[in-house]
């Protein structure tokens, strides 16, 4: 179905040509999330010559998909800069949207760089949130474990870190489903006295609020694959490496489990022995089922899918969107928001107004 832009809502913009594998893997990863959501409706955005095709050897898809035309697309390699300029690119147009209150949120596997610079941009900050963070979920000993900031704020100060709590909480709560997720501030120790101004300030706000119960205080490198703690705060520049060495390390076990496995002829026995537990290792880590990244905090919903994903990953990422769609994400930010306000400390006062962290001259 072709779109005339009449003001109809939809719950998510999908731009249809981001990613290494697009449009094909979008529109099959639609496929799939029309058995799961059968009821939505989904703006695709994009150029109509390539998708009218997919569209049609995927009824399912089209059955839930309404088409917008979008001539140009943001290739990956694009500045954020250049990406502002380009109006009738499908990222554009579908953040455009969002903007406009015809979605709810918007999902793209397209140039990282210009996601976050359009959808800060375009979408704009949620009141009472300074800055907006990235946010993923990954595997750990006990279950999923949420960290953020991903690379979205490369410092930050204390209320920053507050109010990632708060967006981390809100979003361990919507889409793990946790009715009191424990909360930790990453640090170089777990003792009180560890770490530096801001994470100290940062921890007592958060100890004083009503988050108090499930603080956990301050957690390690370890603690994220240990499952300390459910959400775990941070940094941009601290996530960002974090993940990155995270992803490495289960690279390498992978390409060591090969290399053992394939070396010799009692590896090769042993891997027929083993394959039912490794199978079943394999599913547990396996990439698509983390897949989607979402920018917290903005004034709708913005997930980033792997741009290397394919249509069984995009789904995942289009249910952890369609999960803060449905159950109320933005609403229990603003709630953790009113929350935490004028909540103060000695040199740091959490309070109403522009984002930002006011310095306060008595205790």
């Amino acid at each position: 179905m072709s779109d005339n832009e009449t003001g109809e809502s939809y719950a998510l913009a999908i731009d249809a040509m981001g990613g290494d594998n697009a449009p094909d893997i979008v529109i099959a990863g639609l496929d799939i999330a029309a058995e799961r959501h059968p009821k939505a409706r989904f703006l695709l955005v994009g150029d109509e010559v390539k998708l009218a095709p997919l569209l049609a050897a995927h009824p399912r898809a089209a059955a839930i998909c309404t088409l917008r035309h979008a001539p140009d697309a943001i290739s990956n390699d694009m500045k954020p800069t250049a990406a502002l300029r380009l109006r009738r690119a499908s990222l554009r147009v579908a953040i455009d949207a969002v903007a406009a209150g015809q979605a709810v949120g918007v999902i793209s596997a397209g140039n990282t760089g210009a996601i976050l610079a359009l959808a800060q941009v375009v979408i704009r900050p949620m009141q009472g949130i300074a800055r907006p963070a990235m946010a993923a979920i990954g595997p750990s000993a006990r279950g999923d474990v949420v960290l953020l900031d991903l690379g979205a704020n490369i410092s930050c100060d204390a209320r920053n870190l507050v109010e990632f709590a708060i967006m981390g909480d809100a979003f361990a709560r919507t889409v793990l489903g946790l009715t009191a997720p424990t909360i930790g501030l990453l640090n170089v120790g777990s003792e009180d006295m560890k770490g530096d101004e801001r994470v100290r300030q940062a921890a007592e706000v958060l100890r004083r609020s009503h988050l108090g119960p499930q603080f956990h205080g301050f957690v390690e490198g370890h603690d994220i694959t240990q499952g300390t703690v459910d959400v775990v705060v941070t940094d941009g520049f601290t996530g960002n490496v974090a993940l990155k060495t995270g992803e490495g390390a289960l690279k390498l076990m992978a390409d060591m489990l090969r290399q053992i496995f394939s070396g010799s002829l009692s590896g090769k026995i042993a891997y027929l022995l083993l394959r039912p537990a490794l199978e079943r290792l394999r599913e547990w880590l396996d990439p698509r089922r983390y897949n989607g990244a979402v920018l917290l905090g903005l004034n709708g919903v913005v997930v980033k899918s792997h741009g290397g994903t394919d249509a069984q990953g995009f789904a995942h990422a289009l249910d952890v969107a369609m999960d803060m769609v449905v159950h109320r994400f933005h609403e229990r930010i603003q709630d953790g928001i009113q929350k935490i306000q004028n909540i103060s400390v000695v040199n740091l006062e959490i309070a109403p107004g522009d984002g930002d962290s006011r310095l306060a001259t008595t205790e």
